[in-house]
């Protein structure tokens, strides 16, 4: 009875180190968690995150706030267990975060630069709406091309087949509407003197171009500066948006309230969905909102993952956004997901 005693003993010591071992043992998954969330109205550092130079601003008694997710990149059984039991957490496979091929160095780079550009496209998408227009002109004509004899630089392109041309992105989308080989009719205006041409496009990297460098200019009378750092992804684009107009307009666009939100935004104010939204829910209702902007691609993840009294308000463009919130500050029922 005492030797089966110390054998019984020793398979149950021998189990525990070999659960203990499968427990901590890294496995492909990364645990999605709720990030920190950023007033962008606020300071960091001791710095205004939003800076402006050359022009008053004005202050806001509430609160715009970004969301972020964050990634636990290394995953034991363990973390992964607690993870799939929790209903803030997420477990996903790796490769949805870090591709195979690149390193989470790489990855965490990339983060950065769609970081960055979702700074440059929320400043041109509220400088566009605060009446600051973007102009595209021609850089340069390549030499052979189409436009050649008929566009040269620093003529302002502003239309295509008589469609505006209000961003380098928007000329892009009107000359591939149409196959090469299309005759198209090009407003510009050259030295301040409109004028309209017909350009034939070619086909070129298997898409139709008319033969021209542009540069995007958007000129206005101070300086903007947006200075965060700690964060990646290109999901900050509408709450940075916002945050610049509330800075630059006289109207408090928050009511007093804490508003958070989520989704990128390109140059011409259109809002695209993100990941994460259910962990960004969670921390939006940690940090006190009182409604949440989710983009219009998101709002079926989002009812299905909804924080107790955080309304989901459904925006599709900036002009959304900005109409969902005046409705807010009237007492109104803005458009909910």
């Amino acid at each position: 009875m005492r030797r089966r005693g110390v054998t019984v003993l020793l398979g149950a010591l021998l189990t525990a180190l070999l659960s203990v071992g499968v427990l901590s043992v890294p496995i492909p998954y990364v645990v999605l968690g709720p990030g920190p969330t950023v007033n962008t109205l606020g300071s960091a550092d001791g710095k205004e995150i939003i800076q402006v130079t050359g022009r008053s601003t004005s202050t806001s008694a509430g609160q715009l706030r970004l969301t972020t997710v964050g990634v636990q990149p290394t995953v034991r059984l363990r973390s992964a267990l607690a993870g799939w039991f929790s209903k803030d957490e997420a477990v996903v496979p790796r490769e949805l975060v870090y591709p195979p091929g690149e390193s989470q160095e790489e990855v965490e780079q990339r983060n950065a630069e769609d970081f960055q550009n979702s700074q440059t496209s929320a400043e041109t998408a509220a400088l566009r709406e605060l009446g600051y227009p973007i102009r595209v002109l021609v850089k340069a004509v390549t030499a052979g091309g189409p436009s050649v004899d008929v566009l040269k630089p620093n003529d302002v392109i502003t239309s295509v087949n008589d469609q505006p041309v209000t961003s380098a992105a928007r000329l892009t989308e009107l000359i591939r509407a149409k196959p090469a080989g299309t005759a198209l009719k090009i407003g510009y205006t050259r030295a301040g003197a409109p004028a309209t041409a017909t350009v034939t496009s070619r086909e070129q990297d298997g898409r139709p171009r008319i033969g021209v460098e542009i540069d995007q200019q958007q000129p206005h009378p101070f300086t903007l500066k947006i200075d965060l750092g700690d964060i990646g992804g290109p999901s900050a684009g509408l709450m940075f948006t916002l945050g610049i107009i509330d800075k630059l307009e006289p109207a408090d666009l928050t009511g007093g309230k804490v508003i958070a939100g989520t989704g990128t935004i390109d140059d011409e104010g259109r809002v695209g969905p993100i990941g994460g939204i259910a962990q960004k829910l969670v921390g939006a209702k940690e940090a006190g909102a009182k409604v949440f902007l989710v983009p219009a691609d998101n709002c079926a993840e989002a009812v299905r993952n909804p924080q107790p009294d955080l309304p989901l308000l459904r925006v599709a463009t900036l002009d959304d956004a900005l109409t969902a919130l005046e409705k807010l500050r009237a007492g109104g029922q803005p458009t909910r997901c």
